[in-house]
């Protein structure tokens, strides 16, 4: 459904559970492998020197593609840095094109200590970002790195309760356009120089989400989106709970 709508950009992580549905997706779709960019993650208990260049085989098979676009680790715990050794060798023997850090905005140290043990840098960084969230403080961290955010819950995702949906500011904007808020939402996320993945399993939000090509919003209406920043969260799991999550977490191969 999204790729006959569309979209070229699917975010995939073995944490998911969807790269073998994403594999046979790509594969019936007819759509040229080169005009896909596919996405996935590495959890932490597949880090490690050796360890991780068998994870990656393990997840090529899974997608049954020959390369992934764009490699994370998906959380800053365990051997991270032991994981990205292997996967510069990854992008060496061509299984991998580019590398990115997923949620490394838990701390200073783990940010520091990636970048300080690294040869190929994080091309991506992927945390929560949105209208109330904008992360400006970690936008400038990354900046002088050329590194592009790409935001997780966009629209604010289920924890909050459709606020950003129902939010005054952006329901005036979007009635302006003719569109809906999420449209609205994820327009402002692209003019802002965002990569933004929107999640949907329901068609007509599949649809909805990605007509967002056919307007553009005012310099005024951008500065109006932006002041609705309060650096509010929706995902506040400290770093010691989702360290708890991964380690009780079950993957298959």
């Amino acid at each position: 459904m999204a790729l006959k709508n569309g979209y070229r950009h699917i975010d995939t992580a073995h944490a998911y559970m969807n790269e073998r549905g994403v594999g046979n997706a790509i594969k019936e779709s007819g759509i040229p492998r080169k005009e896909i960019w596919v996405t996935s993650k590495l959890w932490p208990s597949e880090y490690g020197e050796g360890k991780t260049l068998e994870a990656i085989d393990k997840m090529l098979s899974r997608l049954q593609l020959d390369y992934i676009d764009l490699l994370y680790v998906h959380q800053p715990i365990g051997d991270f840095v032991g994981a990205w050794k292997d996967m510069e060798k990854a992008v060496e023997a061509g299984k991998v094109r580019a590398l990115g850090i997923s949620n490394f905005d838990a701390s200073d140290e783990v940010f520091r200590t990636i970048m300080d043990s690294t040869h190929i840098k994080p091309a991506v960084l992927q945390i929560e970002c949105h209208p109330y969230a904008q992360r400006l403080e970690m936008r400038e961290k990354v900046k002088p790195y050329g590194i592009l955010v790409e935001c997780w819950f966009p629209l604010g995702g289920a924890m909050s309760d459709g606020a950003l949906l129902k939010d005054s500011t952006i329901l005036k904007i979007a009635e302006i356009h003719g569109k809906s808020t999420a449209q609205i939402i994820l327009r402002w996320h692209i003019q802002e120089g965002f990569s933004v993945i929107p999640g949907a399993t329901n068609p007509d939000y599949i649809k909805e989400n990605i007509e967002i090509f056919d307007f553009e919003l005012s310099d005024k209406e951008m500065a109006s989106i932006r002041s609705l920043n309060k650096e509010k969260r929706f995902f506040n799991a400290t770093l010691e709970q989702v360290e708890k999550m991964v380690w009780n977490a079950k993957l298959d191969d």
